[in-house]
C-alpha cells in the first residue's frame, strides 16, 4: 500500500560542512515500511491494561508515557512485526 500524498522526503538539519552532495540523483523511491513489507503490531493485554489504568488515575489530559517493545522481520522476510510488552508511564520532570 503505497500512498504517495503521505510520503515525506528525508530532510536532515542544516550542518557546515556536509559529509554527502545534498543533490538528488536517480529516481524517487518510497522507503516506507508498509511499501515492501506486511506490518503486524502485537501488543499485549496487561500492558495495554496497565497503560489505560494509568490513564484513568491521571487527571491530566495530556501525560508522558512510553510504550516499548520490539521490531522484528520475519523469517520469509516478508514481514514485520512490532511487539510492544512494557507500559513506562515516564516522570515529570
Amino acid at each position: 500500500r503505497f500512498v504517495p500524498k503521505r510520503m515525506v522526503p528525508f530532510s536532515f538539519p542544516l550542518s557546515k560542512c556536509a559529509l554527502w552532495d545534498p543533490v538528488p540523483m536517480g529516481d524517487v523511491i518510497g522507503a516506507h515500511v508498509t511499501y515492501y513489507r506486511n506490518p503486524k503490531l502485537s501488543l499485549l493485554e496487561k500492558t495495554l491494561r496497565l497503560a489505560y489504568r494509568h490513564a484513568k488515575q491521571n487527571e491530566k489530559k495530556l501525560f508522558p508515557c512510553f510504550l516499548l517493545g520490539t521490531l522484528a522481520i520475519s523469517e520469509d522476510g516478508e514481514g514485520v512485526t512490532l511487539t510492544i510488552d512494557r507500559f513506562d508511564p515516564g516522570r515529570e520532570v
